[in-house]
């Protein structure tokens, strides 16, 4: 079966990460999304199968479903209650009429429409890793407990501490004195200094954490530097899940533990504090101690 990966296009539920990258292109765990996919249906489709499968980059399928994909013998429509068509299987790769059989999401696949979306997906990626892969340098006093995956030329100095699984990018420095909680990724060429803590987080290339920062169940787009003492928020008072605005709706994210979703570029000053659930959009920069009550986006900044 040939696999094709649909572009995706830039979604506007997807902001402000969608602002830099197309669907297909957002790096989750070092991959795009659209390698992710490739990956795991190449494991599982057969070569021989003459049908072509175009996969629209928001649609994460579950192992069932994948099954069910890569065992089809004539086409058919791969369709969401909420998001409606979201793939197909052809013999000439363009979608089949509307009447074809259907093969209907189900409850175990994850559709990526929001921002936290990415989280999810992050979490599954890095969570599944099962051994440690260890290209960098990891000085002396530093300690992890779960799998630990360290790109070429980065370097994790003394003091530093992972719980869970943790991936690093290459050429990345880390530490002293670091306190990095799984299931978090972090991309190629970042800087997290001394005294930070990050949980269950997805960190982008190029991406600077000054000393004394905490990042908590966040997305940081390319390259953002936190000034020192930048502090996300990521539980409510009143342990209700947390909701983010898209456009003119406030909608639940699902989760009680949401941080904030930071597009590309963006320059936080020295002790900024941000409440949890904004986003912020690319190019934003915040002032010296200044709260982020409310998103940032262009029309505010």
């Amino acid at each position: 079966m040939n696999i094709h990966i649909l572009d995706g296009g830039q979604p506007a539920e997807l902001q402000p990460v969608s602002c830099t990258f197309a669907l297909a292109e957002i790096p989750v765990a070092g991959k795009t999304i659209k390698e992710h996919l490739l990956n795991r249906f190449a494991q599982r489709c057969k070569a021989s199968n003459a049908f072509t499968l175009s996969l629209h980059p928001a649609l994460w399928p579950s192992d069932t479903l994948l099954l069910q994909i890569a065992a089809a013998k004539s086409p058919c429509r791969i369709v969401s209650n909420e998001l409606g068509l979201l793939g197909w299987i052809s013999e000439t790769g363009d979608p089949p009429p509307e009447d074809t059989p259907s093969l209907p999401v189900d409850a175990g696949s994850l559709q990526i429409r929001y921002p936290w979306d990415l989280l999810r997906l992050n979490e599954s990626l890095v969570g599944a890793l099962t051994e440690d892969r260890i290209l960098g340098t990891v000085r002396e006093r530093v300690s992890w407990d779960g799998h630990l995956e360290l790109g070429e030329g980065s370097v994790i100095l003394p003091g530093v501490y992972l719980e869970g699984n943790v991936r690093i990018g290459h050429n990345c420095k880390i530490g002293p004195n670091c306190y990095i909680r799984g299931n978090t990724s972090i991309g190629n060429q970042c800087h997290i200094g001394q005294a930070v803590e990050i949980k269950n987080s997805l960190l982008m290339d190029k991406v600077a954490v000054g000393h004394l920062s905490y990042a908590g169940d966040s997305i940081i787009g390319p390259g953002t530097n936190f000034g020192a003492g930048t502090i996300i928020a990521n539980l409510r008072h009143d342990g209700k899940n947390h909701r983010s605005s898209v456009g003119d709706l406030l909608i639940d994210s699902g989760r009680r533990k949401l941080g904030t979703i930071i597009g590309a570029n963006v320059h936080t000053g020295i002790n900024t504090s941000i409440y949890p659930g904004r986003k912020i959009w690319p190019g934003a920069c915040t002032r010296p101690g200044e709260v982020v009550h409310n998103d940032l986006h262009p029309d505010t900044i």
